[in-house]
């Protein structure tokens, strides 16, 4: 299998990390090797085998310190990839397996969502039912240490340390607020299956907030609606999606959450130089909002596959954006397995929103500016803070005044007019 991906890791992440992707099916990479002709297989000509051969043996002779052939060999291979681009890369065997973990929706460790907008692990909820929560972390804690190895700078290392195998332990040192002394606690990993769609209901309006996109995002998106159909007779008054900080995920994840927002059209076409990396995807026939009116937030840190989603919301007046210019990830990488467990994530084709739009490198301006939109992520788990969301939230509370009428008229072109007393369709 090839895999897409259009994101970037950046800012707010769920503890297993976050970026765009979307599949498609391919041969093997053995199987693909083995159909290249032997006179064919390697690029290189005489000549330059044996300037790489010459430079790594006078590494592995002559260097300060002892490095071991493979460890000099993945170092090329790193140089040649990660020199075309930022977002290209050569991936070990086991950032492969992170990646491949990381689009699943469904992970081995402890069940937490973190932020690290402030440079630390503060744990903004666990998982319902999950290990954190059973062994009594909570909303608001501020991870020091785990296993004993205080956290220090590199967060996405520290995150990775939270993993593990189903069954085994994690130590982990918690400062709390009220607690002079930090706290400990052991937890016992386990399979966690990753929630990254929350929904809260603030006065008949719609509150919800998509972290990243992995294979079960849409699963979440369209079991919350449902929900809200159980729980509210009437149909909402305003749907908020707050799309902040999230750095994308699987495509075609945020492709189906368009899909159920959208009653039909283009949300997204990529271009490259191979058949395979153009594509269009389109909306089916069926929206799980009509008629209510939606308000996106965005921010400098909403990337890749949440800008194709807000993207396609405004190109198609389905939605407001409200905030600031989003990241600006506009290019697709389709990662390509070799052997030995490794893989190469490769620069293949830019896509472009339904107006043709490409966004590398600039962003989606939104229809509405605010630069108070940088809220903390909040647990919407808990009672107290769904009550006191817009209170909260600066951001939040902006997008349910827009969408009470409280705006600049130009800013409310293309909102569809709600009717919050008529049932659900």
């Amino acid at each position: 299998m090839k895999l897409l991906l259009a994101g970037v890791v950046l800012g707010f992440l769920i503890a297993l990390g976050g970026y765009v992707a979307t599949r498609h099916d391919a041969a093997p990479a053995d199987a693909i090797r083995a159909a290249v002709p032997a006179s064919e297989k390697s690029p290189l000509t005489p000549t330059e085998s044996a300037q790489l051969s010459e430079v790594i043996e006078r590494v592995q002779r002559e260097y300060v310190d002892t490095v071991s052939h493979p460890e000099l060999v993945d170092d090329a291979l790193r140089g040649v990839v990660s020199g075309l681009d930022p977002y290209s890369s050569y991936l070990d065997a086991e950032e492969y397996a992170d990646l491949r973990v990381s689009t699943a929706g469904t992970y081995a460790g402890i069940g937490i969502e973190v932020s690290t907008a402030d440079r630390a692990l503060r744990v903004v909820r666990p998982f319902r039912d999950s290990p954190a929560a059973a062994a009594g972390i909570q909303s608001g804690d501020m991870i020091s240490a785990i296993d004993g190895t205080p956290v220090g700078v590199d967060l996405d290392a520290a995150m990775a340390r939270m993993r593990g195998p189903r069954g085994s332990t994690v130590k982990l040192a918690v400062t709390r607020v009220g607690q002079t002394l930090p706290l400990e606690f052991t937890v016992e990993r386990a399979q966690v299956d990753v929630h990254s769609v929350a929904m809260a209901n603030i006065d008949g309006y719609v509150y919800a907030r998509i972290t990243a996109f992995s294979d079960t995002t849409a699963e979440d998106f369209a079991a919350s609606i449902a929900r809200l159909r159980r729980d509210m007779p009437a149909k909402p008054r305003g749907f908020v999606l707050d799309l902040r900080n999230n750095p994308g995920g699987v495509l075609e994840s945020a492709v189906e959450v368009a899909d159920q927002m959208l009653e039909s059209g283009v949300i997204v076409t990529a271009d490259g130089r191979t058949p395979a990396a153009r594509f269009t995807m389109e909306a089916t026939p069926g929206e799980v909002l009509p008629g209510v009116p939606v308000v996106v937030l965005v921010n400098g840190s909403t990337a890749s596959a949440a800008e194709i989603l807000a993207g396609a919301l405004q190109d198609h007046h389905r939605a407001l954006l409200l905030g600031r210019r989003t990241f600006g990830k506009g290019s697709v990488q389709t990662v390509m397995p070799l052997n030995e467990g490794r893989a190469i994530k490769l620069t293949t084709s830019r896509y472009f929103t339904p107006s043709g739009r490409s966004i590398q490198g600039h962003g989606i301006d939104p229809d509405h500016a605010f630069d108070n939109v940088d809220g903390v992520p909040l647990d919407l788990d808990d009672p107290r803070v769904r009550q006191t969301l817009a209170v909260r939230d600066a951001g939040i509370h902006a997008a349910l005044e827009l969408l009470k009428g409280n705006k600049p008229k130009a800013a409310a072109a293309g909102m569809t007019a709600s009717a919050a007393s008529a049932p659900w369709k």
